[in-house]
């Protein structure tokens, strides 16, 4: 054994163990991007932070049945990032045409949520989108920019026109980004209205809107959570959901047809570890339920 090998180690990898590329069935890949953010910065520190809190996370999921070292993923590090946002965007486009070209399901760590763009650009239109956030993300413009974490919504529909988009958990909007998703009958579950009804029928209604999608994709934006249970994000609002609710409303969609997801806007520094061991527990649970769903 070399010296090499015996004192150095790679930074951690997903849930510290790897599949080698050719035999995974899940590629995770690191997206550390924040250029556009407007209130807290340092979701790009988000990827490294939590592939730490993996490490810490038992793998076995009660909700599912199924233990995350079953799971065969390959964790391909992180997408170098470009100091211009399209380019950017570009090569996330194109790493992940590649990915879906050798029947791999993409695994995107944010960074901003701007990265969605990206990828749905290689996903294409004939999917439907499922974001779970607190915000529309509908706006046309926001300080000066139109693609940004703020406006990527509207312009994925104007540019890829996806077959469907929900978004679920809404709670922090403007009156323009809610004339937008009348006028185009995009439609939105707010935390009141999850609550009021409950999550199992919550559920039901979402898997209605989605009955006729042959293709799904998710994007999970932390703070969808309340910021008692995710306090480091970049656009805290409070009234959000719980992690039992997110969760349960997760793995509701969980299927055969979701082809891809994310998980985007957690900004690590702003606490102790809470927010990325959160995210972390979501991806391993999306996970495991979707092997479930895909081995079932």
């Amino acid at each position: 054994m070399s010296y090499r090998e015996l004192f150095v180690s790679p930074p951690p990898f997903f849930s510290g163990f790897q599949k080698p590329l050719k035999e995974a069935e899940y590629v995770v890949l690191g997206v550390p991007f924040d250029a556009t953010s407007t209130f807290r910065a340092g979701a790009r520190f988000a990827p490294l932070a939590i592939r730490e809190a993996l490490l810490g996370i038992e793998g076995y999921s009660f909700r599912s049945g199924v233990d995350a070292e079953d799971l065969k993923v390959h964790d391909l590090g992180d997408l170098h990032i470009s100091g211009e946002l399209q380019e950017t965007l570009k090569r996330l486009e194109l790493v992940t045409k590649e990915l879906l070209e050798a029947k791999k399901l993409p695994v995107f760590i944010g960074g901003e949520h701007t990265i969605t763009l990206g990828a749905m650009r290689s996903v294409g239109g004939n999917a439907g989108v499922v974001s779970f956030d607190a915000h529309l993300d509908l706006r046309n413009e926001f300080m000066g920019l139109t693609i940004s974490h703020t406006t990527w919504m509207q312009r994925l529909h104007e540019q890829v026109r996806p077959e469907k988009i929900l978004e679920v958990g809404t709670r922090a909007v403007d009156r323009d980004e809610l004339n937008y998703a009348k006028e185009f009958n995009i439609p939105f579950f707010t935390v009141h209205q999850i609550m009021e009804d409950g999550v199992e029928k919550t559920a039901e209604k979402i898997r209605e809107l989605l009955a006729g999608q042959e293709r799904i994709y998710l994007t999970i934006d932390m703070d969808v959570l309340d910021p008692a249970f995710a306090p480091a994000v970049q656009n805290p609002e409070p009234d959000g959901l719980s992690i039992h609710v997110l969760l349960d409303l997760l793995c509701s969609v969980c299927d055969r047809r979701v082809v891809a997801f994310d998980l985007v806007e957690v900004a690590p520094h702003y606490d102790m570890g809470i927010t990325a061991t959160q995210a972390a527990k979501t991806i391993l649970e999306v996970l495991c339920h979707l092997e479930r769903a895909r081995k079932g």
